[in-house]
């Protein structure tokens, strides 16, 4: 019984050997795992099927987490449906959702979220986004970020999980670029980069 208990104790001190839940940077990674197996090996991935044996795990910025900020959602009015370029030249049908405000070291920010057009169940939040690395070290066209649909509208923006889209693996992909208001003048060190 005294052996138990010290255990217990033990457990209760370092959490981390005895199962304790994953810390940031553990889950981040862990994350990046499972991606880079999808890419590898999972019939959906974008990788084409030739391709996927010499795949090379995905480049990332360290995590940081100064780039995991809370965003406020102001919902647009209206139902507002906006044509989004795309990576073929073909537009998208996509539908305003609203306003996501939050702060990136000590500047104010905002991105647009956006959703399908024609999704009604509304289940996740679209925010294409470009910054001052889109060119440089990421991809010319952007990055995404989804969000799950909160009732609280506070979002956990987390810059850690940006990622490219499919097009930048397979040229067959259509990919929606980020409209203007969706153009950081800031650089985001966070998430996937090319080099």
């Amino acid at each position: 019984m005294r052996r138990l208990a010290a255990i217990v104790l033990v457990c209760a001190a370092t959490a981390v050997a005895c199962g304790a839940p994953p810390t940031y940077p553990e889950e981040i990674a862990a994350h990046r795992a499972e991606v880079d197996a999808f890419m590898r090996g999972d019939s959906q991935s974008p990788i084409p099927p030739g391709q996927r044996a010499s795949f090379q795990p995905l480049r990332y910025y360290p995590i940081d987490e100064q780039y995991r900020v809370p965003a406020g959602l102001r919902v647009a009015r209206g139902d507002e449906i906006i044509e989004m370029s795309t990576s073929t030249g073909k537009p998208r049908r996509m539908r305003r959702i609203g306003t996501l405000a939050f702060t990136l070291k000590d500047q104010p920010l905002t991105l647009t979220a956006f959703a399908e057009a024609d999704d009604t169940a509304l289940r996740r939040l679209f925010v294409p986004f470009g910054d001052l690395t889109s060119g440089m070290d990421t991809y010319q066209g952007g990055r995404y970020l989804d969000l799950d649909l909160k009732g609280s509208g506070v979002y956990d923006l987390d810059f850690n999980r940006a990622y490219h889209p499919y097009c930048v693996f397979n040229p067959e992909y259509e990919c929606p670029v980020p409209p203007r208001e969706n153009r950081l003048k800031v650089p985001i060190l966070a998430g996937e980069r090319l080099r």
